[in-house]
């Protein structure tokens, strides 16, 4: 196909499609290495929109692509794949040669991320700049809008969005979620165009100018400053009045980083709801009550009143842990980036004008965390807290905000002596604590009401609350928050007062005072911005070290003692019941308890996973007391009062319940005592005795064989059975003995929502089960083998059997009518 270099462009795409369902994929890549290579622009610019498609699947989700999230490094396409798509690949060439001539590429804002839609189709200009000056005006009867991106930005929006695009086909599981070329892929991109060492290589491709322009670069007076802020005035460009941009020259070195970034976070960081959406758009939302007239939008439709989208927009919540784990990879990848800025260049106040000679790459690792991420993320992960399942997958969302939390883990020192217990927050983190308060302080509140309705029993619970506990047990993290909290709720009239109309440098007249109090003011301004503009004006603040917050920590820990204590119990048990039944089982002689026989536990519910959970509890109890200065001696009392209540048999009590209309109803206490393992309902076997569960002590095949026996002698002599068990006389007695069960009744039967009682009167019947028992098989095996020693044949030895268990049951009779006469 290659040698065909003057085929026509739509041959090529024809063939192209036709060796998509014939050839396979190892030699499609180098089929496409070949046409990169030789083919000029103007004919892969045909193919382009179809080849991305081919790869990274649909919009839609209906094309499924490459299915780049189940290829993992046990298939044979894998380095294959990863050799084409990578940063320097055939992929990227291809891209950067299209880059060169300006061609454009349509993108329906259907499949735009929700708030990017709804401010579209509002017809307002949305926050993020990517998408300024891009909107078509579609032809007349088309009602789709749509945006013109170039070559790059149309690449990077459908690898990204393969992240979150509807696939049918990804049921199939994978061995790791991080092993898989999609997460590689994104690895690769991170570190080509957000460089910690360097900076980022320049395109192979270049246009008449001498470099491949930026399609839509800040304008020449917009810093980074600006990002990620509402502007002051209340009135947002209207989207069919965008003023032209001028390109600026100092950008040109990063406006790839800039989009792959900003495509990033609005597509993989836009999952929150409608009420969470009206916060961010807070400033503009008086603004917006009036509706924007819709007469100028041919495409649009007229909208009756009150039908905006910011009352409409809804967007379901869907993430996978996949997801999260790319979004992860994301924070982290921009903390290693950001803390790789020059101390130079980290020193200078980004509002001062000592920083314009830094290079724009310094400037935006300055910024990139701040201004791209934080908000976005904080929803994000706010979202997560609010509607994750409550199961162990939550761990993936728990270490992505770990990770945020903690930049101080990505900056690449290695000669740290310290342990990580032990390790002090520096202080040059505090100025980014308090910028990002809420994601220490609201956050640590919602994984705690999630905690307390956990079961912290298991193993990997117990591991994240503990992994919580001590991320902010830290040494000076504590401190630092509660310093961001006082300057959160200084008094407005303070600031005021303190706040001079100009400043006075000390060379000018003024005083060092008056220079601290500006970056105390500043300071104050800056945490009251962030809480501000992610909670709005209104927010109730509810203080991580106040007194609600502590009491809720209280509760918490009686918990955590209790989910402690079972675990402890639990894996006592377990133990001795291993070692107790490890041998008698075998002979029927262990525990018959149905719940231990069949009890269906987890792997994580063994008695080694436990003292795990136990060990993971107890740290976690240590370094909650250490964060809210709790006193160890009331701490150890109350685990002893708990413990010895427990130990007194109120385990064996029934959960906390009301009393409803139908009968008991549990409370939330009662269901958090079922959770932990505090108390249970008991459970019995209700049904006929006969066909209960198959012991381990007992022969499948015997049981199932003896059963029909039985069934059959019971139908044949079912009248002969009731008649003598209907007597009053001692053969009466003797047959009630044989052929009735003893424990037939009166059976209750327990449940939360009914007191019913089951009353069974079984029918005489003979049970031939007894036999099917290991320990019965064995016990007449040594009888016979008895009988052989002192001359006795197999027939002799059963006759006297019969008789010795007739004589047992004569006897067993008598007896028990003597002892019910006393």
């Amino acid at each position: 196909m290659s040698s065909q270099s003057l085929q026509q462009p739509s041959f090529l795409l024809a063939n192209l499609k036709a060796d998509a369902t014939t050839k396979p994929l190892i030699q499609r890549c180098q089929d496409l290495l070949k046409i990169i290579d030789e083919y000029p622009a103007k004919e892969l610019h045909l193919i382009f929109p179809w080849l991305v498609e081919n790869v990274f699947g649909s919009l839609d989700g209906v094309i499924s692509g490459w299915s780049l999230r189940l290829l993992h490094s046990r298939c044979n396409e894998y380095n294959v794949v990863l050799d084409f798509l990578n940063p320097s690949g055939p992929m990227m060439k291809l891209v950067y040669k299209l880059q060169a001539e300006e061609y454009k590429y349509e993108l329906p804002v259907n499949y735009l991320p929700g708030p990017v839609k709804a401010c579209i189709q509002e017809g307002v200009l949305p926050d993020c700049p990517l998408f300024h000056n891009k909107l078509q005006f579609p032809p007349p009867g088309v009602l789709t809008l749509s945006l013109a991106l170039n070559p790059f930005e149309f690449f990077m929006f459908n690898f990204a969005h393969c992240l979150v695009a509807p696939r049918n086909c990804l049921q199939t599981q994978v061995s790791s979620l991080t092993d898989s070329a999609y997460f590689l892929l994104v690895d690769m991109y991170l570190k080509y165009f957000l460089p910690v060492e360097g900076s980022v290589p320049p395109s192979p491709f270049s246009d008449s100018r001498g470099s491949v322009t930026a399609p839509s670069p800040r304008a020449s007076g917009v810093s980074f400053a600006g990002y990620g802020v509402h502007s002051p005035s209340l009135l947002k460009h209207h989207i069919f009045h965008q003023p032209s941009v001028n390109a600026d020259p100092a950008a040109q070195e990063i406006w790839r980083s800039e989009t792959l970034l900003q495509m990033f976070v609005e597509v993989w960081l836009h999952h929150y709801s409608l009420d969470m959406y009206q916060k961010l758009q807070s400033p503009q939302l008086a603004l917006l009550q009036y509706r924007l007239s819709m007469s100028s939008m041919p495409c649009q439709p007229h909208a009756p009143p009150g039908s905006g989208t910011f009352h409409t927009y809804q967007e379901p919540f869907s993430p996978s842990e996949e997801h999260v784990l790319v979004v992860r990879l994301l924070v982290k990848h921009l903390h290693a980036f950001s803390n790789s800025l020059k101390p130079e260049q980290l020193s200078s106040s980004p509002s001062a004008h000592s920083h314009t000679h830094a290079s724009p790459l310094e400037e935006f690792k300055r910024v990139v965390v701040q201004r791209f991420v934080q908000q976005k993320l904080y929803l994000f992960l706010q979202h997560c807290f609010g509607h994750w399942p409550l199961d162990a997958s939550f761990r993936a969302v728990l270490e992505t905000w770990l990770s945020y939390i903690q930049p101080w883990r990505y900056t690449g020192e290695k000669n740290n002596p310290q342990p990580d217990q032990n390790r002090t927050v520096p202080d040059k983190w505090e100025p980014f604590v308090h910028e990002n308060l809420l994601l220490y302080t609201k956050l640590f509140q919602g994984f705690l009401n999630r905690a307390v309705r956990t079961d912290l029993v298991n193993p990997k619970n117990a591991l994240m609350v503990f992994r919580v506990a001590k991320v902010f047990a830290q040494p000076n993290l504590e401190e630092m928050i509660q310093k961001g909290e006082q300057l959160f709720l200084e008094p407005e009239h303070v600031l005021h007062h303190r706040q001079p109309r100009g400043y006075l440098t000390p060379s000018q007249g003024g005083s060092y005072l008056s220079s601290r109090q500006r970056v105390v003011t500043d300071t104050v301004f800056k945490v009251k911005s962030h809480v501000y503009s992610l909670e709005g004006q209104d927010c109730q603040y509810k203080q991580m070290f106040g007194p609600e917050v502590r009491g809720a920590v209280m509760k918490f820990i009686q918990i955590i003692a209790q989910a402690r204590h079972t675990a402890k119990r639990i894996s006592d048990h377990s133990t001795e019941a291993a070692a107790n039944n490890s041998f008698l089982s075998w002979f029927g002689l262990g525990s018959s308890d149905l719940s231990n026989t069949f009890s269906g536990a987890e792997p994580e519910e063994s008695g080694e996973c436990l003292k795990k959970t136990h060990e993971f509890l107890d740290r976690a109890l240590e370094n909650l007391c250490q964060i809210f200065k709790l006193n160890q001696g009331q701490l150890a009392q109350l685990i002893s009062n708990l413990s010895s209540s427990q130990d007194d048999g109120h385990s064996r009590q029934l959960p906390d319940c009301i009393q409803g209309e139908n009968g008991l109803i549990l409370t939330d206490l009662g269901r958090r005592q079922i959770i932990n393992g505090l108390r249970r309902f008991e459970v019995q076997y209700q049904g006929d005795p006969e066909l209960q569960p198959i012991r381990s002590y007992e022969s499948a095949l015997l049981v199932r064989f003896l059963y029909r026996l039985s069934s059959l002698l019971n139908d044949r002599f079912r009248g002969h059975m009731c008649a003598l068990c209907s007597r009053s006389d001692f053969l009466g007695r003797l047959g009630r003995r044989y052929l009735a069960d003893p424990d037939s009744s009166v059976r209750p039967k327990r449940s939360p929502l009914s007191r019913r009682t089951l009353e069974r009167s079984l029918q005489p019947r003979l049970s031939l089960r007894p036999l099917a028992s290991y320990r019965t098989l064995l016990l007449l095996l040594l009888f016979y083998l008895l009988g052989a020693l002192l001359s006795l044949g197999p027939l002799p030895s059963t006759v006297l059997l019969l008789t010795g268990a007739v004589l047992y049951g004569v006897l067993m009779t008598l007896f028990a009518e003597k002892l019910k006469t006393h």
